[in-house]
């Protein structure tokens, strides 16, 4: 089973990956621009633990608070190269920014989409 979000529009999807994102790929893998897909991740330092029964409670030493290692990347649809910025606060317009800088620095000889 899997879930679909409520308030998916799945037609203005598709309409997406057709008139925008498919011409797109098409036109980085001519080598006419570099596309790159980009998110976040934001890893905690801190112990998961998972459920299992025991007679005898075991305990873990874990950091405490809320430490996280975040990474903005940007992955190359073509070459699928990573480009990443990362940092132990917040993935904020700076972040961004340097990010933007970084593939700026790398890909000069063509538009970045």
């Amino acid at each position: 089973m899997k879930s679909v979000p409520e308030k998916a529009d799945v037609a203005a999807q598709e309409a997406f990956k057709t008139a925008t994102l498919m011409p797109l790929v098409e036109q980085a893998q001519q080598g006419r621009l570099h596309l790159f897909f980009v998110d976040a991740a934001h890893f905690v330092k801190l112990t998961f633990l998972g459920y299992l029964y025991s007679l005898t409670p075991r305990f873990v030493k874990s950091s405490s608070g809320r430490q996280r290692f975040n990474v903005l990347g940007a992955l190359h649809a073509v070459t699928h190269e990573l480009v990443t910025v990362t940092n132990h606060t917040y993935i904020t317009a700076d972040a961004v920014c340097a990010l933007l800088e970084k593939l700026h620095a790398q890909f000069q000889d063509l538009p970045l989409v």
